[in-house]
């Protein structure tokens, strides 16, 4: 091997140790210690749960297009202006418009008796006195993707997936997947309806878990429901004692048209780098069963709670902290899209941002996806974070979180913060989506760990690498 000179190998080993050079991004000491002071001010903060209680009381279900979401809209901007943010404003954002009137279902036969179910997002409505079928039934959405279509053809399509809990909640992709091209699929093999299990682990529960379907406006749609976990129970019993089961499904919901809403956006100003940005946010729409507690108001209110931590320091911060209450994130990520389609040409101004959208369990986890010159700067982060139990992967790439994930494809630097999922799909798009399912430490720690990144962020020497294209080898492409 060759030798290298001292001072070459000096300076290999400091940047194998990971050694700030002088070019790296780093935040400054000062900096450093307000944040810590940030956390610890925070877990004893009660701003969030005050806006989150305030929100599920005062609009309750907040359905994209309903009537409630203009009262949520007017909450939004009353709220940001009561909080102290320096500049409030909307950004119009339209997409289609769907209802839900009347919902019920029942086994016909052999053993007749009504099912707890519930409409998913751009279903259609049955016919005129409901549909009645036979029941086909598939354990997974790899055994429908391989049905014959005669097997399918008229029938009304069954998927049994059951979803599991587990920290990070991953069961909910294949769960997802049912329910939103699960529907799509079974239209095209001629199904004339489909059902599924609940994408959610509460068992025991006879609480259907709502969401939306992949069909659009002017598809060839089929009626679409998901039944509670006890009455895919029962459905399967039926199945299995090999008699033609025979479902009737009265479902009155449906495209109502175009409707435009807005994204609502509170700013505080820096002092510094003003056109500068990080941030931060949640989707302000919910599901209507539910009050929308955990999916998304805990994120409204841990981003508000966050920066206004931030705005009641002494001095303001050298860069534009950036709340976003995102439109219509649960049928279709309508609000971010409309946003990141907006402000791709700005992406270079914003240093680093990720939503808050898994309910308000513990922070456990960070990563990023940054320039290689800003790791030395998320080291200093994951500091702060440790004694809130956050652990930093490195290895790992952020996503954004599922909005502010769009500004993240058009090239935006962007964290990932896993909250403990382990009991966030058993009242995920469910009537138990409600307020008392939120503990308020649990919540407080998150505005610690969203107050803290965010100061330091906002206050470093050097930036985290945002640019167009910048991360499409982490996977970040539109």
């Amino acid at each position: 091997m060759r030798r290298l000179p001292l001072t070459l190998l000096a300076a290999s080993l400091l940047l194998a140790a990971g050694t700030a050079s002088a070019a790296d991004t780093a935040i400054p000491a000062t900096a450093v210690k307000t944040a810590e002071q940030l956390r610890d001010r925070a877990l004893a903060d009660g701003t969030a749960y005050a806006v989150l209680k305030s929100l599920t009381t005062e609009v309750g279900p907040r359905l994209a297009g309903s009537e409630a979401d203009q009262r949520a809209r007017d909450w939004a901007v009353a709220k940001f202006k009561a909080l102290g943010f320096d500049k409030v404003y909307v950004e119009p954002v339209t997409y289609p418009k769907w209802v839900r009137r009347h919902e019920s279902g029942a086994i016909v036969a052999p053993f007749p008796q009504p099912f707890v179910l519930t409409a998913l997002g751009y279903s259609p409505g049955t016919p005129a006195g409901g549909l009645t079928a036979q029941v086909v039934g598939f354990d997974s959405l790899a055994a429908l993707k391989a049905a014959d279509p005669a097997a399918i053809q008229g029938k009304i399509v069954y998927v049994g997936f059951r979803m599991q809990r587990h920290q990070d909640g991953h069961d909910y992709g294949m769960g997802s997947m049912v329910r939103v091209a699960g529907p799509v699929i079974a239209a095209a093999k001629g199904a004339a309806g489909y059902l599924l299990r609940s994408a959610g682990t509460d068992a025991h529960q006879r609480i259907a878990h709502t969401g939306v379907t992949g069909f659009k406006p002017g598809d060839k749609a089929i009626p679409a429901a998901a039944l509670s976990n006890p009455d895919a129970d029962q459905l399967e019993r039926a199945l299995a004692y090999g008699k033609p089961v025979t479902v009737k499904l009265d479902l009155d919901c449906g495209f109502d048209g175009d409707y435009t809403g807005a994204n609502v956006i509170g700013e505080i100003t820096g002092r510094k780098h003003p056109d500068q940005v990080v941030a931060i946010g949640g989707h302000l729409d919910s599901w209507d069963p539910g009050t929308g507690a955990i999916d998304d108001g805990a994120g409204i209110a841990i981003s508000m709670a966050a920066a206004k931590l931030i705005h009641d320091l002494p001095q303001r911060p050298d860069r534009t902290i950036r709340v976003i209450a995102f439109a219509n994130e649960e049928m279709g990520l309508w609000g971010a899209r409309a946003y990141a389609d907006k402000h791709a040409k700005e992406v270079s101004k914003f240093m680093l941002g990720t939503d808050s959208d898994l309910g308000a369990g513990k922070v456990y986890r960070m990563s990023a996806s940054v320039a290689p010159y800003a790791r030395p700067a998320m080291a200093q982060i994951a500091d702060v974070l440790k004694p809130l139990g956050v652990a930093y992967d490195a290895s790992r790439p952020g996503g954004g979180g599922s909005d502010l994930g769009a500004m993240h494809a058009k090239g935006m630097a962007a964290l990932t913060l896993n909250q403990d999922a382990t009991h966030y799909f058993d009242w995920h798009h469910t009537p138990n989506d409600t307020l008392d399912k939120v503990d308020p430490k649990e919540l407080a720690q998150n505005v610690a760990v969203y107050a803290a990144w965010t100061y330091m962020t906002a206050q470093a020497d050097g930036d985290f690498g945002s640019a167009p294209g910048a991360f499409k080898s982490d996977g970040a492409e539109e």
